[in-house]
């Protein structure tokens, strides 16, 4: 049995007020792991723009480079 199932037969157990801080507890976990990708993204964008020796490409060479058109990305 994994772990998963392991947790939903013990919640399944519970009486209705263990659930409800149970679910407030996972909510809040699931929170902190958004907040911590968000912070994580910030701070590549953020070397990669301080970065002295980042390359750009133009944004047509790009698609180009992708084997697109933009006739692709309105479709």
């Amino acid at each position: 049995m994994s772990e998963r199932e392991q947790a939903k037969q013990i919640i399944d157990q519970l009486p209705e007020y263990k659930v409800a801080k149970i679910l407030y507890l996972l909510k809040g976990i699931q929170f902190d792991d958004e907040i911590e990708d968000e912070l994580f993204f910030e701070s590549l964008a953020e070397r990669y723009l301080n970065a002295p020796d980042h390359e750009t490409i133009a944004f047509e060479d790009a698609i180009k480079e992708a084997g697109l058109t933009i006739d692709d990305l309105q479709n």
